[in-house]
């Protein structure tokens, strides 16, 4: 699949493709692949991203700024930035990897944005990672809300609901995919009173369920909007 439609979400044009190549490819395809990238992108990621909130919030704690941080330098967050441009499509995996769903598992779509961070670094030099960093973090950084920092999806949706007196979800596991060690689960939430239903996926059955509290949480946040 071409890769023009990544590189103008990116905003980024590599000299050298063949360290985007790298930074696209799964372990499971063969070598070289984007482990070590994924670990230098790490890094410059938290670097960009620390610089980003000193600059941004001057008033703000270290513990404050460590929590925001946090927030939007894990997994979640890496994922679905990528989702939100279909990385997943452009990603090379092995044949076990494919026929599992890998292009949709967080982990692997995580590990390969940061890894396309630290190509752009090499490809580059750190303001240019950091000027991607930034195009990808902008929307987040818009709408962040301090007081949901910290709490995971299940937490808020449990506050949400508890505080209007209502029954708490219920997480039921829809499916499981894969051999045993390398599942991938499917799981719905469900809200009955409130006739919700959303679902998750992961590589555990925490982090699918994760995954659906944060989508009922979305839904129930869109309904008060309306």
């Amino acid at each position: 699949m071409s890769n023009a439609r990544l590189l103008h979400h990116l905003g980024y044009d590599f000299k050298s493709p063949a360290l985007l190549k790298q930074a696209l490819t799964h372990r499971s395809y063969g070598t070289p692949n984007n482990e070590r990238l994924e670990f230098l992108g790490d890094s410059i990621l938290n670097c960009a991203i620390a610089n980003r909130l000193y600059q941004e919030f001057p008033r703000l704690s270290e513990g404050d700024l460590s929590r925001m941080r946090a927030h939007l330098v894990n997994q979640q967050t890496l994922f679905e930035i990528a989702e939100s441009f279909k990385l997943g499509e452009h990603i090379l995996l092995g044949e076990g990897e494919l026929k599992s769903g890998g292009f949709r598992r967080p982990s692997i779509l995580a590990d390969a944005l940061e890894a396309i961070f630290g190509a752009v670094f090499l490809d580059s030099d750190f303001d240019s990672a950091t000027q991607v960093i930034g195009k990808l973090y902008t929307p987040l950084l818009k709408n962040l809300d301090l007081t949901r920092m910290g709490k995971d999806p299940k937490t808020l949706l449990q506050e949400y609901l508890q505080g209007r007196k209502i029954a708490l979800p219920q997480y039921v596991v829809a499916a499981i995919r894969g051999e045993a060690h390398d599942q991938y689960f499917e799981v719905e939430c469900v809200i009955p009173e409130l006739n919700i239903r959303s679902q998750g996926e992961g590589t555990s059955r925490r982090s699918a369920e994760q995954l659906a509290a944060k989508q009922a949480f979305e839904l129930l946040s869109l309904a008060n909007q309306a």
